[in-house]
């Protein structure tokens, strides 16, 4: 009989603990989760918002991500914490840098998935994330880029014109009500890359509380085509329940009086 699938359902998959280790010497913290009984057909290397405020491999979408598309996208989700952020899965050494020293962390898990044979790699950032997938990502081994809710904080031009350079594809997913860069602002700061493409999702916002699913479909769509969505919300087979709590002290609520380091950033309007 199909069960629904909650935001707590892991459905199967191979999931292994795994470390990462920067070229300035550091050891990350981090899960590779893949299809059980076949070989991947893409890859999504995980890159998760400002860990300052909450964000960690754990961040609700990259955490549904990882139980779900396994089975039902043929995907594999390699996820970790950046330098000094904790997560139930551990906490990765050094300190957040402000988007300087994580261009090792992002180097660390391309050249993880590239050592390990992991097919098709794209990389999925949200948020802080997103500006280091601009800043680092642009990689030989790296097939393309998916941006959760991009603030283009601490990315800078120079960052955008080496994507449009390379012709890799770029998408980026931007909530009609994003507290930093909504839709057609979005537009108007990616048109310096011809082949970005701005979705605009109406009703969503920053943290996509609600619009998860409405995401994953959005990147099985590009990195896996064969695969028809939306994707399934219901499950015929085995299912366990995991810890859907790590993300819930770890809200915005939570850091509303935290000053954000780095850049100045200009809010939606």
């Amino acid at each position: 009989m199909s069960t629904p699938i909650r935001a707590s359902s892991i459905l199967p998959g191979h999931r292994e603990d795994i470390e990462l280790h920067t070229a300035d010497g550091l050891r990350l913290v981090g899960e590779l989760a893949r299809p059980v009984d076949r070989a991947p057909a893409a890859t999504l290397v995980c890159l998760h918002p400002l860990p300052t405020h909450g964000g960690m491999m754990d961040s609700h979408v990259f955490r549904k991500a990882a139980w779900r598309l396994p089975a039902l996208a043929d995907v594999a989700v390699l996820r970790f914490n950046t330098r000094g952020t904790s997560s139930v899965r551990g906490t990765s050494e050094g300190k957040f840098d402000q988007a300087v020293g994580e261009r090792f962390d992002v180097a660390a898990a391309i050249e993880y998935a590239e050592f390990h044979e992991l097919p098709n790699v794209w990389l999925l950032g949200w948020s802080f994330g997103t500006d280091l997938v601009l800043k680092y990502g642009c990689d030989p081994a790296v097939a393309g880029a998916i941006l959760l809710s991009p603030p283009l904080r601490f990315s800078e031009p120079a960052d955008l014109a080496h994507w449009a350079e390379s012709g890799k594809p770029l998408t980026a997913l931007v909530p009609e009500f994003d507290d930093y860069l909504r839709p057609e602002q979005a537009r108007e700061r990616f048109a310096v890359v011809p082949q970005a493409e701005v979705v605009g999702v109406p009703g969503a916002k920053h943290l996509w509380v609600g619009d998860a699913e409405t995401v994953l479909d959005e990147v099985v769509r590009r990195i896996n085509p064969a695969v028809p969505v939306p994707l399934p919300t219901t499950w015929d087979g085995p299912m366990e329940t995991g810890d859907a709590s790590a993300y819930a002290n770890r809200t915005v609520a939570a850091f509303a009086d935290v000053p954000v380091s780095g850049p100045p950033q200009r809010q939606a309007e």
